[in-house]
């Protein structure tokens, strides 16, 4: 086997950990959520994760390998900060907690995207077409679910803001304050 091969397995062994740590992780992650837009993107990223899976595994029969998962560190280190972030949600106010998701959501796509970014390219690189279609799939799952996300936060981050400017101004107003304002003039 070539080197450049060599790594496309390895690389997509690391990736088929990953991808079996979120299934494990996303369930979680649907009940932590107050958004419903951001529960059902979570619950629909599952099934997809569910098919990531499948796609890993028929690539490493295509190239005649063993679909044998290679420990992800990255990936359990950044599962280990999203539990982190659940485990804390109880001590913020619901959208507060949603965009915490949001980013540590983000923070797991964009590693993927950069995963399958590379073994998509690897693929190409050796002529594994079928291989690297597969990959491309799952790629754009990836990039989708990113956009989603950013999608889904914007108007939690609006409210968010709204309700941080409404209690700036309600700490701020002292209607006791305003009455001798008012008798003065």
């Amino acid at each position: 086997m070539g080197q450049l091969k060599e790594l496309l397995v390895e690389e997509m062994q690391d990736l088929l950990h990953a991808e079996t740590q979120l299934v494990g992780a996303l369930p979680k992650m649907v009940d932590a959520a107050n958004n419903p837009q951001l529960k059902q993107c979570f619950s629909t990223h599952l099934t997809q994760t569910e098919q990531h899976v499948d796609r890993l595994k028929r690539a490493f029969e295509l190239l005649g390998e063993k679909a044998q998962p290679k420990p992800c560190k990255a990936m359990m280190g950044l599962i280990a900060e999203a539990e982190e972030t659940m485990s804390e949600a109880g001590e913020k106010d619901p959208l507060t907690a949603d965009i915490a998701l949001v980013a540590s959501a983000q923070r797991v796509e964009h590693y993927e995207i950069a995963g399958y970014g590379n073994v998509y390219t690897l693929a190409r690189q050796i002529d594994e077409l079928d291989v690297a279609d597969l990959l491309r799939h799952t790629l754009g799952d990836e990039e989708s679910a990113d956009f989603l996300l950013t999608e889904i936060s914007k108007p939690i981050l609006q409210q968010a803001s709204l309700d941080d400017t409404d209690a700036i101004q309600k700490k701020t107003h002292n209607p006791a304050r305003s009455k001798v304002s008012l008798s003065a003039v």
